[in-house]
């Protein structure tokens, strides 16, 4: 028990720090004839290029870590963070190219291991461990997607937490990676075509010599390449030089005939949607456009024929799903398939022949399925208060996998049957304390303007929440970001300490759709 670590943090608290001076440059920038000085400039500089800037972060490590250092029972607590990591834990599985898929640590391995499996009840075997790329740990894995086909995979190498992604091609029958390599990446993912001849990708020019993290993101372009080609092969498949700001992103429908491109600018959630036919040569044909402003978010669900559905928030603001004929004349009528609702549309997907439809019910996961034609068909079970993430799948499965987890719940991998409505628990991940001895109770606080806020708090079953106790606030609002009851180890030493952990959805994350503001 770490009761007594949590009493001497309060009964010896460490010296005050001394920081080192941060010089004070003397740059200013003129905005529209107005003089702003920017006295720190200088530490806009990338360290492994500024002597300036690395000496300063030096110095500032140095105080940082002494005054960490100098904290009465750290050592204690470190010991009992490093057991409670150290425990296997495998995500949910996922389906892919007539395959599962999934991700595996041992224990406290820096990255998870890439498995595959031909059954669910097979042994699995690796397929890609970046734990060996590099000595240090610093290479990881940038994106992953798989072939329909079977055959190939491509995946994305990060080095040291850099968004640029070098992506290469593995041979998945026999382990190899071919010659293809595939750079000057950020954000983006690989969408194969249907017969697994190739890929479409987003890039960006290739920055100058010595500029690589500094340069702007501008510009982005979508290619297409051919597996055993050489990059500078690819074929340029979208672009707007006109509209630097503008990013694209690729979906290939299942059926193979269809190619969305999906534009963002920046990171809200609003595109405009374009469309191209893969048939006779359609990678190089005008695209139609689908929706053409920024007012809205439109994400892809999926499509049977012509009939494309959406997630949107077009005049519903907590979410609704959309389907739309491409085929029809324009201006195309958008028909409601699952309406808006009180709880916020977190998410949907089309798997077999149902939508799974994730909603947030006071900011916890609640899962409901509809038919095809929008009507209700029940829910998926839930283990309890929480977050429950997964949910993929093709049309043409009759299953699909999803991950729960809670303040102190562990993930734990499901398997729900489509067919048969039955949930079954695949993996449980065995960490050295029992979950049982806590509890989350949702509660709600109230903003000055009268706004509800949920409220949740999380400790040991054995303690009374009188207003004596320690306790870890932690609150966000921001960015339609939803803040919800998810599992963190570092979490359960501090409740094992004696403390309370508090968690709060501040207005502006959607945790009730965008109408939830302050």
């Amino acid at each position: 028990m770490l009761l007594p670590l949590l009493w001497s943090l309060h009964v010896a608290a460490p010296p005050v720090p001394v920081y080192p001076e941060t010089l004070r440059g003397d740059h200013v920038d003129i905005y529209h004839g107005t003089q702003v000085a920017d006295p720190y400039r200088w530490l806009e500089s990338d360290v492994r290029e500024s002597d300036e800037v690395s000496r300063w972060v030096a110095s500032q490590n140095a105080v940082t870590f002494a005054y960490l250092d100098s904290i009465p029972g750290r050592d204690g607590i470190r010991s009992r963070l490093t057991n409670l990591w150290n425990h296997e834990r495998t995500t949910a599985p996922s389906r892919a190219g007539g395959r599962y898929w999934d991700f595996h640590n041992d224990g406290l391995q820096e990255h998870a291991v890439l498995r595959m499996r031909e059954a669910l009840d097979e042994t699995p075997r690796t397929i890609l461990n970046p734990n060996t790329w590099s000595e240090d740990g610093a290479l990881s894995l940038g994106g992953l997607s798989i072939s329909e086909s079977g055959r190939h995979l491509v995946y994305g190498i990060a080095e040291a937490g850099s968004d640029w992604t070098t992506w290469r091609i593995r041979e998945i029958a026999t382990g190899n990676d071919l010659d293809d390599e595939i750079r000057w990446t950020k954000f983006s993912g690989c969408a194969w075509l249907e017969d697994g001849s190739g890929f479409l990708y987003s890039r960006y020019e290739a920055p100058v010599d010595g500029r690589s993290f500094l340069a702007v993101n501008e510009h982005e372009t979508m290619w297409f390449h051919r597996v055993g080609t050489p990059q500078s092969e690819d074929i340029l498949v979208h672009a707007r030089p006109d509209q630097p700001r503008w990013g694209f992103g690729a979906t290939v429908t299942e059926d193979g005939r269809y190619l969305l491109i999906t534009v963002s600018k920046g990171t809200d959630a609003k595109h405009r949607v374009l469309v191209k036919d893969l048939r006779q040569d359609g990678l190089l044909e005008p695209p139609i456009v689908l929706v053409e402003n920024f007012d809205h978010e439109f994400s892809f669900v999926g499509s049977v024929g012509t009939t494309f559905f959406f997630k949107t928030d077009l005049e519903a603001p907590g979410g609704r799903l959309v389907s739309v004929d491409i085929d029809a004349p324009t201006p195309r009528p958008w028909r409601e398939v699952v309406p808006e609702a009180i709880d916020a549309m977190l998410g949907v997907s089309l798997v077999g022949d149902r939508f799974i439809v994730r909603r947030l019910h006071h900011a916890s996961t609640a899962v409901h399925l509809h038919e095809l034609d929008g009507t209700p068909r029940g829910v998926i079970p839930l283990p309890g208060l929480g977050s429950a993430r997964g949910f993929g799948g093709r049309g043409d499965h009759d299953e699909t996998f999803f991950e729960f987890s809670s303040f102190a719940i562990p993930p734990t991998s499901w398997r729900y049957d489509l067919t048969s409505g039955e949930t079954t628990m695949l993996h449980a991940a065995e960490v050295a304390f029992d979950p049982g001895v806590y509890e989350t109770v949702l509660h709600f606080a109230t903003s000055r303007d009268g706004t509800r806020i949920p409220l949740y708090l999380t400790h040991r079953r054995d303690l009374v929440p009188d207003g004596n106790l320690p306790v870890l606030l932690y609150g966000y609002g921001g960015f339609n970001i939803p803040i919800t009851p998810r599992f963190s180890m570092a979490r359960i030493a501090w409740l094992e300490m004696g403390g309370v952990y508090a968690q709060t959805c501040l207005r502006g994350g959607g945790e009730y759709g965008e109408a939830w503001h302050a």
